[in-house]
């Protein structure tokens, strides 16, 4: 059983393409045999993770690859560490703007992903979609969940997760803005493409996808 997640509407946008690409993804992933849940979850501290760990005790799923938004990235953005630190630039969606404030109270500092990151990078490369290893999922709700759902996996190892950001959709920026952007389908299969790897990769590729600065 895999769970997707994607989020709702937050900020000024009026869509989410997060919870638009993870249904996609859910289509193409059930099309060849897959079972395959998505959820919508709240843009909430707290509520998110609340909604997650709910998700997961009704679904028991083996594989769990939540999904937000990163306006401005140019990439699907395959995250490696979530840090125990609410830090909010904007509030949430009940007006919720958490200041250095931990996830966990007394939690560790980070956990890692468990999803083979760079063997998607390099699967998501042959499929010919952009994509990168990020290391550093923000401070805002995304970062919340995802440390929430790798504070659930650290007692479950026979469960892989991880959290994967993508891009605005090309109808949510103005060709004169420059922002970038990528197509719902783009996103959907570069999903979908992480999800087969993750099946299928129990050891993870060696490859160089690090950062300078």
């Amino acid at each position: 059983m895999i769970l997707l997640t994607g989020f709702e509407p937050f900020g000024q946008d009026d869509v989410n393409p997060s919870w638009h690409a993870v249904r996609r993804a859910q289509d193409i992933l059930r099309a060849e045999g897959l079972v395959v849940e998505a959820r919508e979850l709240p843009c909430v501290f707290g509520d998110s993770a609340t909604t997650l760990s709910e998700a997961m005790a009704t679904i028991n799923p083996d594989l769990v690859v939540c999904v937000g938004l990163a306006g401005g990235r140019a990439r699907i953005s395959l995250e490696r560490v979530a840090i125990n630190c609410d830090d909010a630039r904007i509030p949430d969606n009940k007006g919720q703007k958490p200041v250095d404030e931990e996830v966990v109270p007394g939690g560790p500092a980070a956990y890692f992903s468990t999803l083979p990151i760079k063997a998607a990078l390099r699967d998501l490369q042959i499929a010919g979609i952009n994509g990168e290893v990020s290391q550093s999922a923000g401070t805002y709700v995304c970062n919340h969940l995802f440390y929430a759902l790798m504070h659930l996996l650290a007692s479950t190892a026979s469960v892989r997760g991880g959290f994967v950001h993508i891009p605005y959709l090309p109808e949510q920026v103005s060709p004169e803005s420059g922002t970038p952007s990528m197509p719902l389908e783009s996103m959907a299969e570069g999903l979908a493409v992480v999800v087969r790897t993750a099946l299928r990769a129990q050891v993870d590729a060696a490859l160089s996808a690090g950062a300078i600065h």
